[in-house]
């Protein structure tokens, strides 16, 4: 299937307060956020023309920013009003949202404390992040040989552009060998993330999940847990050391991305979708299309 690169498609995009065409919203090479990883983003999702979480996605937005000692230049309601606008002009109403903030090429150096916070918002149709045949039999996990790095070594609560490159590496290997992703574990050891969702798993019928302590407390994890709850299904965070993945029976991963994803496999360990996974999944569903 033939699919039309990023940068050659149709569309507008928000681009510093002003909608540009999509194919002129360029920066210059000798940008900041392209040599020093000073950059951060969002990803949502629009369903019907509604934007889930939004406000909460541009609060985070500006949080991951000052976590990398910058300031976004626009205000929690203007970033909200910039993503609706953009769908609107777009004419999309299911959609994927990206907004990015950078430092600007004012300064090529560690330092740019003066540098141009430059900001903006894209949209584009992103139907399944797997493989829609393969999505809710369970896709197939690798596991990674990078892991997620000790909090004091990086701001691993930002959304920040720089924490994904061991992602990508990481996803490309699972790949190459046929899985779908790759499940990380922190510094220490311990299971933490996919490359880029959460993970949860069941056994006698509660969930359990890694603590997010040093990676994304994902605004779908933290949705999926207020819908389990609701349902009376205990939650347990909690330190998840790898040999312990054999002992769940059911196993599914979250993101704006991935929403909730059934495992089938992690490296081997096979686990079936159930009852708690496929219910999840329903609510999710009712809650992003606002039933």
């Amino acid at each position: 299937m033939s699919v039309i690169p990023f940068d050659m498609r149709d569309g507008v995009i928000w681009f510093n307060g002003e909608l540009v065409d999509w194919k002129d919203a360029k920066i210059h090479i000798l940008s900041h956020g392209l040599h020093y990883g000073s950059c951060v983003f969002e990803g949502e999702r629009a369903y019907g023309g509604n934007i889930f979480k939004c406000t909460e996605h541009s609060e985070r937005f500006r949080k991951s920013a000052e976590l990398l000692d910058f300031e976004i230049p626009y205000s929690v309601a203007q970033i909200d009003a910039a993503k609706k606008l953009v769908l609107e002009k777009n004419g999309m109403k299911d959609a994927y949202l990206r907004p990015v903030a950078w430092r600007g090429s004012e300064m090529m150096g560690v330092s740019a404390q003066h540098n141009t916070i430059n900001v903006a918002v894209a949209a584009w149709e992103w139907p399944s992040y797997f493989d829609p045949a393969q999505r809710m039999k369970g896709i197939r996990i690798d596991m990674a040989e990078y892991r997620r790095p000790d909090p004091m070594t990086a701001p691993s609560t930002s959304k920040a552009a720089g924490l994904y490159m061991i992602c990508t590496i990481s996803k490309h290997r699972a790949e190459r060998k046929g899985f779908a992703d790759a499940l990380m574990l922190d510094w220490q050891g311990r299971v933490a993330e996919c490359t880029g969702a959460n993970v949860f798993f069941t056994r006698d019928g509660a969930i359990h999940t890694p603590q997010a302590d040093c990676f994304l407390n994902g605004i779908t994890r933290q949705t999926v847990i207020d819908l389990a709850k609701k349902r009376g299904i205990e939650v347990i965070e909690r330190r998840i050391m790898p040999d312990e993945l054999s002992s769940f029976n059911e196993c599914f991963i979250t993101g704006t991305a991935a929403e909730v994803t059934p495992v089938g496999e992690i490296a081997g360990i096979h686990y079936t979708p159930g009852n708690i996974t496929m219910s999840l999944i329903d609510d999710y569903t009712n809650a992003v299309n606002g039933k």
